[in-house]
Order: structure tokens, then sequence, then C-alpha cells
């Protein structure tokens, strides 16, 4: 295996790095993993404020519960659509550019939201939405596999995944509240704002390992022998890029023939199909269906979100754990998203109580579970064939997300046409059970694809 490449000037990061005479790892690809975690968490922030805006926003602008299903759907039509070229993207120009480049024009969109004053506008900032996002998460697959050694992926899949719902959960009722006193719109300025911040700060701090000034020779070298891709880009990371992938676009069919990659694609549609119904429709349960004020809508979005990201920390941490004491993949892998896509079955149970109290609790536990089951880029980084982890990652994405177009279309028909939630969330409990029996005779061994002419 090729050692990392090194610039023989002076004062490079890795000499001094490996000048100062000490064993101990630096820790750099904490603070990237750290990146990683607050973008992903603005990512869903942006992507999921249309659903707390949703209840007001309807009102305003005469929208109908089969409508507002359209709208929430529109935006997974787009990403879904995006996700192999924002792959194929991510191979050719690297992380650094097509992050900075994703944040920043999606953020413009959702701040865009908020100008709307009609469905037309709405649907096409919705739709540029998608697109910007459709590369985010191939991304951030990537930046783990280049980062991390295999032993600690699932921890930092884990890790920038409870951004998801960290900032969910914590912000909420900050965001109920801001609604409350100024309005749906205000939402769509605040957190698109923030977004065009941080595109900036990626921008500047963001680099590949052999280039980060924190970065020493011991880190990479652990790296390295984890099975990290430091060795995989040179310097000029464009250029390199291009050269690694080899991409024909018969490669999509021959990746797809691999139950490892159909499996976990069906798998993880399964699992996005709970946290659809979280991201989009679950205020607007809360409100119609159990009839609680502002305040305390606010006050219980945050339990399931708090459950959720306890849930995705467990399930790495769990996989990690079983991994280094010998388990295999197969099993430290897979045993933590089928457990969760069983557990997430049982939202089916909230149509059958009456307490609000006891309905959170038990959405809080499926979305604990769903958690858990958010391991599914972990796998990915494990099976892609080498040089094309972004064209793979695009295509897992693509199967996952199309639960972001058909699951709020579904729930959005059966509401309308039923007045009640009670067939969405057996909707939603009977795919997540599908999900789990995908893992369980479909996936097989978890091993690196090797595609062979």
């Amino acid at each position: 295996m090729s050692q990392p490449i090194q610039s023989t000037s002076s004062g490079t990061p890795h000499q001094k790095g490996a000048t100062v005479g000490t064993a101990r790892r630096s820790k750099a690809r904490y603070q990237i993993l750290g990146l990683l975690a607050v973008g992903t968490m603005i990512n869903y922030l942006d992507r999921t404020v249309l659903g707390i805006a949703a209840p007001q926003l309807t009102k305003e602008l005469g929208i109908n519960a089969a409508m507002m299903g359209l709208l929430f759907s529109v935006f997974s039509w787009s990403y879904v659509a995006a996700q192999i070229p924002g792959g194929l993207f991510l191979d050719r120009f690297g992380s650094k550019v097509t992050y900075f480049l994703s944040m920043t024009f999606w953020s413009l969109c959702t701040l865009a939201q908020g100008l709307v004053h009609g469905i037309g506008a709405l649907f096409a900032f919705r739709l540029g939405l998608g697109v910007s996002e459709a590369p985010c998460f191939p991304t951030n697959s990537r930046v783990v596999a280049t980062w991390f050694p295999q032993s600690e992926r699932a921890m930092a899949t884990g890790t920038y995944t409870v951004g998801e719902y960290i900032g969910l959960a914590f912000f909420s009722p900050f965001l109920f509240m801001l609604m409350g006193a100024f309005g749906w719109r205000s939402l769509f300025y605040v957190v698109g704002g923030v977004g065009i911040v941080f595109g900036l700060i990626w921008w500047m701090f963001y680099r590949e390992p052999h280039e980060h000034p924190s970065a020493n020779q011991e880190e990479l070298d652990y790296i390295e022998a984890g099975g990290g891709l430091t060795h995989s880009r040179k310097r000029d990371d464009v250029a390199a890029a291009p050269a690694k992938s080899g991409f024909e676009w018969r490669t999509i069919g021959r990746l797809l023939k691999h139950r490892q990659l159909t499996g976990i694609c069906l798998g993880q549609f399964a699992g996005n199909s709970t946290l659809v119904f979280f991201l989009t429709w679950f205020p607007t349960y809360l409100a119609t269906e159990r009839h609680m004020a502002w305040l305390k809508i606010g006050f219980f979005a945050i339990m399931p979100f708090i459950a959720a990201s306890i849930g995705v920390m467990f399930g790495g941490v769990f996989s990690d754990w079983l991994l280094r004491r010998g388990i295999s993949p197969n099993v430290a892998r897979k045993l933590p998203i089928i457990a969760g896509l069983l557990l997430a079955s049982t939202i089916i149970l909230a149509n059958y109580v009456e307490s609000n109290v006891v309905v959170i609790a038990i959405l809080s536990v499926a979305f604990f579970a769903q958690g858990m089951a958010a391991l599914g880029w972990t796998l990915v980084s494990d099976i892609a064939p080498e040089g094309l982890l972004g064209v793979t990652g695009g295509i897992f994405n693509f199967a996952a997300n199309l639960a972001g177009i058909i699951t709020p279309l579904v729930v959005g028909f059966i509401v309308a046409a039923t007045g009640s939630f009670v067939g969405a969330l057996v909707f939603i409990g009977v795919v997540a059970l599908i999900g789990a029996l995908s893992y369980i005779f479909i996936v097989g061994d978890i091993k690196r694809i090797v595609l062979v002419d």
C-alpha cells in the first residue's frame, strides 16, 4: 500500500508532524467529523423547516393535505434524480468543492422559500433544494472513508448522522417560538442564512488528510492501516479523481447486480420512511390528530428527536464495539439495523392509545429504533468498489430517498381521504418490517464489491 503523498518543501504539515518526536497520534479526523456533524444538522434543518411551518403556511396559502404531501414530496423528486450526477460530480471534483457548493446553493433555496406567495414558487424552490442537497451524504460517506479506519466508521457515521436529529430536537422549540413571534417566513430566512455562513466555514477549514495542518504522520499511518483512503488523493484532488473513478453508465447496472447494494438500498428505504414521517408530517400530526397547542408541540417534538439521537450514537458505538471484539462485519453491521427496523414498526401502537404522553413515548421508541438503523452509510463505505464511492453512495441515496417521494404522498393521500393518521402509521410500520426482512434475507456478506469485466 502506497504511503500518503508528502511535499518536499520545508514547513509542510506532515514534516512538522513527523519531526515532533512523539508517537501520540493527532486527532484531526475528529475536527473533520465535527464539520460533518454541523453540516448535516443544517442540512436537515433546511429540508424539514417546511414541516414546522406547514400548519401556519397551509392556512395562509390555502393548501390542503394532499397538496401539502406533494410539496413535501417534491424535494425528493429532484434530490433522488440528482443522486447519481451528484456522485459523479463528487468523484470528479472532490469533497471540499462539492460540499461547499452544495451547502451554499441549498441554503439560498431555503432562504428564497420565505419570499414565496404561491404554490408555484414554493414548488420550484423545493426542487432546487433537492438538487443542491443531493451530493451531501455521498460526500459525508467519502469523507468518512477517507479520514477514518474501518473500526471507527460506524462511530463516525453515527456522529454526523446524529446531527440530523440533534438540530431538530434542540432547535424545534426555538423555531416554533420564532414562528409564533414573526411568522413562518422568518424560519426560512434564519435557517437559510445560517447555512450560507457555514458554507464559508467549511471552505476555510476542510482539508484532505495529507493537507491538514493538524494531522501528523502517526494519525495518517493509523488511518491508512485501517483502510482509510489517504493514499487515493494527491494534492491536486480534481486532477487525480478521474483516473480513479473509471465510470461508465453500465457500471450502475453492474453494481446493482450485487445483493449487498440492492439489499441495503431496500433497507434504507424502509428506515427513511420512518424518518421522513417525522421530518414532514409529525408537527401536523401533533396539531391535527392530537390537537396540541403550538408551545406543547414545540415541547413534545423534542422527545422523539432526542431519542433518535441516542439511537444513532448507540447503534454506531455498539456496531464498532462488536467489530473490535472480533465479531464478523455481517453481525456487527447488520444486527443494530435489523433490531432497529423491527422496533421501529411499533409506531403502529400510537393508533391505540389516548394519552398524549404515551403516544410521545411510543413515537420516541420508534424514532430511537430508526436511529439505530441509520448505519446504512457505514455499509456503503464497507462495500463500495475503490474509486466508485461517490457513485455507489449516489445509487444508495437514490434508492433510500425514494421514501422521500413516496412516504409524504402516501401519508397526504391517506389523511386527505380518511381525515386521520391511523392508516399512515400502519403504512410506516409495515415498511419498517419489510426493511428488516431485506437485511435478514437479501444483503448477505458485508464485503467490498469487486467489479469484474
